[in-house]
């Protein structure tokens, strides 16, 4: 296929125009080298950037003009380009709105009034739609309610029920209600509604994928407003101290980016109709301490783990991805433990180079503003 992959030149669009053009796929990417994620210089540690197998756009996703014209010579779109920092979407929430959502909408609009032949779009989606992952109350799998700051403040980091209930965690499927907890994931849940609406009124096939905390080999080192592992990482290799937030205990779904790769591959082959909301993650909850002292031992660190007690507005406590529609719909499985995932990450990481920290003071970004908690 011709494919359009929007945001191709960063992390997971990266690794994914690889696999595509190893398929046989002709691609075009357009990608703006946001500053923040690929340095004021943007050199992208992509092998096709400069090859006649990719046709590489500079663009932001909101210039329709260059939307317009590109829409017009493929045939499916892999949507990845967006804002995705949790906290940084707490204040710059028009910016992220704008980013996020308009531009999906105009490129939906786009497709229905003008480029009917594309009948493919898989958009980036997001664990952070459902806010806090599911739990079992008594026999009923339930979301639990954002969790008060007054309670975070004091200490008291387990969401609970309705009633102070003590929760069970379980995997999350698709089928609860979602609860977005940030501005980034209010975005990206509007996403869905929208690909939802398109694929039901134009008779096409729209798949969100849901995906978890992706790491791997050439994620952004530079970004200070995501990647718990690029943060930990680089404070590590300078043997400085690693901020715990909460307890430690806080856990995510950490997905090897080849496993994003290969759903997404899926999501464009399998014979699909409509719309189609899916998990891709690992499957598996590992809490937040547990990674930082993997990282730890895997870069020979000396780094102190300090629990603070710290928070950010918009962070949940634990979620996990139920894989059985990615299973049954995408015949998807993950390939790769987070053990091994993260010690590939780690050989990665050590030929880098050290880069300035700016997690602190994107901390107190969000602390100045009422947005979280720091202890420094």
């Amino acid at each position: 296929m011709k494919i359009l992959v929007t945001g191709g030149a960063g992390f997971i669009g990266s690794w994914l125009v690889e696999s595509l053009i190893q398929a046989g796929h002709t691609i075009t990417v357009v990608d703006n080298l946001s500053p923040q994620i690929h340095g004021a210089l943007p050199q992208p540690d992509v092998s096709w950037l400069n090859t006649d197998k990719v046709e590489f756009i500079r663009a932001d996703v909101r210039d329709q003009k260059v939307m317009d014209d590109v829409l017009g010579r493929v045939e499916a779109v892999v949507h990845l380009a967006a804002e995705t920092g949790t906290g940084q979407s707490m204040y710059q929430i028009a910016h992220y709105y704008d980013v996020n959502q308009q531009a999906t909408a105009a490129m939906f609009e786009a497709i229905g009034t003008k480029h009917r032949h594309i009948q493919r779009v898989i958009l980036a989606s997001s664990r952070s739609i459902y806010g806090e992952g599911a739990y079992k109350l008594n026999d009923q799998i339930v979301v639990a309610a954002p969790r008060d700051a007054n309670r975070l403040k004091s200490g008291q980091f387990e969401p609970v029920g309705p009633n102070g209930e003590a929760l069970q965690l379980v995997a999350t499927p698709e089928d609860v209600s979602p609860s977005p907890a940030s501005v980034y994931a209010a975005t990206k849940l509007a996403n869905e509604s929208l690909g939802k609406i398109f694929a039901e009124a134009y008779g096409t096939t729209v798949v969100a994928l849901r995906f978890q905390n992706v790491y791997g080999e050439r994620q952004s080192l530079r970004n200070p407003y995501t990647g718990i592992l690029s943060i930990f990482s680089n404070r590590m290799r300078q043997n400085l101290p690693i901020n715990i937030f909460e307890d430690g205990e806080e856990s995510r779904d950490f997905v090897h980016v080849s496993d994003i790769v290969a759903a997404i591959g899926l999501a464009l082959d399998k014979p699909l109709n409509g719309f189609h909301a899916i998990n891709v993650g690992s499957g598996v909850a590992t809490s937040v301490m547990k990674v930082a002292e993997t990282l730890r031992d895997l870069l020979g660190s000396q780094s102190k783990l300090a629990v603070s007690g710290d928070f950010r507005a918009g962070d949940i406590r634990h979620c996990y991805a139920d894989l059985a529609r990615a299973a049954e719909v995408l015949g998807f499985t993950p390939s790769l433990t987070v053990e091994q995932g993260l010690a590939r990450f780690c050989e990665w990481v050590m030929t880098q180079p050290v880069l300035e920290d700016r997690s602190e003071k994107a901390m107190h970004e969000l602390a100045s503003l009422g947005l979280g908690r720091t202890q420094s």
